[in-house]
């Protein structure tokens, strides 16, 4: 067996993607007409290091560094938790002017978020990368290892349409207007599917490296999708 010395920095990339991207999407940008949480900046390269993961080790490698992220974050969100629940110390600031109370009420409105946009990023998560990686999987498979790019690219198109869709949908419903929650989407779709397209140079040289480093470029012939299934 291959020892696949790169696959633990490639799934820590991955993993941190992710959870930065949650702590940071509380803040809204503009982005030209497009209004989109922070995490645009960086919750696209968990996709990109998704692609690399399926691409150079194998759906099953890919599947258990979904589920790995998917722990971690939840890892996360309770301690995030905990922090917001432990007693502020009456000397606490985050601002020379802020008393105490403020300090906590401003930490709480950073770190918390409710059930529902919880569970919501939790599905959209699961949904979209189990869709990217087993798409471009199935891609590579028919397209005999060529045209990276269209895997790549492909797959992402799937996978981020599932997700920004669940999330909108399941985190936005009965409180926001159908036809915003389409707009919110799908401006969210094309941004992230963009990100992809355009750092496609950089996924190339990633790729050709690890399959050189590593001495592996894994198709799925004889895999089992199931997404619940933990080894090969």
């Amino acid at each position: 067996m291959a020892e696949h010395r790169w696959l633990p920095a490639i799934a820590a990339i991955f993993v941190t993607s992710l959870v930065v991207s949650n702590i940071i999407a509380v803040k809204l940008v503009s982005v030209g007409p497009f209004f989109l949480p922070a995490a645009i900046l960086i919750f696209p390269v968990s996709y990109i290091f998704g692609d690399i993961l399926t691409e150079v080790y194998g759906y099953a490698q890919a599947r258990r560094v979904i589920w790995i992220g998917f722990g971690c974050n939840l890892l996360a969100v309770f301690i995030f938790y905990l922090s917001i629940e432990l007693p502020a110390a009456p000397f606490w600031r985050t601002g020379p002017f802020e008393s105490a109370a403020a300090s906590q009420q401003a930490y709480r409105a950073i770190f918390a978020s409710t059930p529902r946009i919880l569970a919501a990023s939790f599905l959209a998560y699961l949904l979209g990368e189990f869709l990217n990686s087993f798409v471009l999987a199935k891609m590579k498979i028919t397209t005999g290892g060529r045209h990276l790019w269209m895997r790549t690219i492909g797959s992402t198109v799937v996978g981020q349409l599932a997700d920004s869709g669940a999330f909108i949908f399941l985190a936005f419903y009965g409180t926001v207007p159908l036809d915003a929650l389409a707009k919110m989407a799908g401006s969210q779709w094309l941004m992230k599917s963009a990100y992809e397209g355009l750092v496609t140079p950089l996924t190339y040289l990633t790729v050709n490296f690890l399959k050189r480093a590593e001495r592996e470029d894994f198709y799925d012939r004889n895999t089992n999708f199931n997404p619940l299934k933990w080894g090969n």
